[in-house]
């Protein structure tokens, strides 16, 4: 293979999991680079377990910790002062922490600005809630997979709090689950492929949540199959009532949100752009639905995993044809649409919507408006969504602008926590 002098690693945090061997990308790129001098660069080096600062530093040294079973012997417990002493010590030579106040000298860094829009929903969006919250807090549910119930809980809960489109989904692919467990047939795919359609940050979410003990599922009695089809008429009345929403309230607050907020950038003398992050592309649908029947109707531009749809095509194709026989074009169809696609908002486009695989790894400091549609629950995502805009480059303030449900508990919350905890938005 060949030597090289030095590996430099970007978004280096994606190799945190390297110590599960189910990590096949990171062991993978471990086992290559053994012998290379490494050096890897972050700026969400831990997200919730310290296994993951062993699984950095393994990648680059083996020998700094041993074996897994050591280090957690060694550092279960870091309120015993001198085990938080060791690790410091062994950490030293290898791990270097920049702060932005040590740069502040060297690198402007603009303020960030919260905007918080709050909505009531109406009674069906507010019946929709209740009744699949409700739902999911059954004992025992036939449609989720044993070893899953949590996440799958967590991410259905999200899906929710989305929007009634990306809940309509989600309850349909719970059916045909249901269905093919009657005909005692394997679902045609396991949940998480049907609901990574749904809702992109399945992986990172599932990285962040631990994995369940399953229990065996037992053959189908007939008091189960009763249950499976009342499971069935339950799921089939609230597809049928969320199928029946055709406007959600954090929709309307969407546009009285941007009015506020462009007005604000155009006060701190910034361009009339913005991004709209959501963690569903039903809700991202949804979203192109009401802009387009609304004064922001003109440069809307898509971002997700596949960017397959019409208006996506068509800015590639422009950009293609723009760039044909130039080294911009790499021939990587991912990285290329997602340069046309950066290129087009930055030329001309007023407004991105993006899921979450929009969020990594693009840089946007010509806009300063971040639009959380929908709030993921972990500090370092929010922190990367707006980390695409506030960064060194930016020369305005960056306004960030959040929604919050008047009559949702668990998401007031949430955001009280990311809010005042972590001081997130300001």
């Amino acid at each position: 293979g060949l030597r090289w002098d030095l590996v430099v690693i970007d978004e280096a945090h994606r190799l945190r999991n390297v110590y599960k061997p189910s990590n096949v990308i990171a062991n993978t790129l471990k086992l290559a680079l053994a012998e290379a001098p490494k050096l890897l660069l972050t700026a969400t080096p831990l997200q919730n377990s310290l296994l993951e600062l062993f699984g950095l530093v393994s990648f680059v040294d083996e020998r700094t910790f041993g074996d897994l079973k050591s280090f957690r012997e060694q550092f279960a417990n870091l309120s015993d002062r001198a085990a938080f002493d060791t690790l410091k010590a062994r950490l030293r030579p290898l791990c270097f922490r920049t702060l932005r106040r040590e740069v502040l000298p060297f690198v402007r860094f603009t303020e960030r600005r919260a905007i918080l829009e709050q909505f009531t929903p109406e009674d069906d969006e507010d019946q929709l809630y209740q009744l699949v919250s409700e739902y999911l807090r059954r004992d025992n549910l036939q449609a989720l997979p044993a070893r899953q119930r949590s996440l799958m809980t967590l991410v259905l809960r999200k899906l929710l709090a989305s929007s009634s489109f990306a809940i309509a989904g989600s309850l349909d692919a719970l059916i045909r689950r249901l269905r093919a467990k009657l005909r005692q047939a394997e679902p045609p795919e396991p949940l998480e492929a049907e609901l990574d359609e749904e809702y992109e940050a399945l992986d990172e979410t599932a990285e962040e949540w631990p994995a369940e003990e399953g229990v065996e599922a037992e053959p189908l009695s007939e008091a189960s199959r009763a249950a499976i089809e009342q499971e069935i008429a339950d799921l089939e009345q609230f597809r049928a009532l969320a199928l029946s929403i055709k406007e959600n309230a954090k929709g309307k607050a969407l546009l009285v949100a941007l009015e506020r907020a462009f007005a604000e950038a155009q006060r701190l003398g910034a361009a009339r752009k913005a991004i709209i992050f959501t963690e569903s592309r039903r809700t991202q649908e949804y979203l192109v639905r009401v802009l387009s029947d609304s004064p922001f109707r003109d440069g809307l531009a898509l971002f997700n995993g596949s960017n397959t749809d019409e208006g996506s095509r068509r800015i590639y194709a422009e950009w293609l044809a723009r760039h044909a026989g130039t080294d911009q074009v790499t021939g990587s169809k991912t990285a290329d649409m997602r340069s046309a696609l950066v290129d087009y908002f930055r030329e001309q486009g007023q407004i991105m919507i993006a899921t979450e695989a929009g969020a990594e790894g693009i840089n946007l400091q010509f806009c300063s408006l971040v639009v959380n549609y929908d709030l993921p629950w972990n500090p370092q995502r929010i922190e990367q969504r707006i980390g695409r805009c506030h960064r060194y480059g930016q020369q305005h303030d960056v306004v960030v602008v959040n929604f919050l449900n008047r009559k949702n508990e668990a998401d007031q919350r949430v955001f009280e926590l990311l809010a005042e905890k972590f001081q997130l938005f300001e």
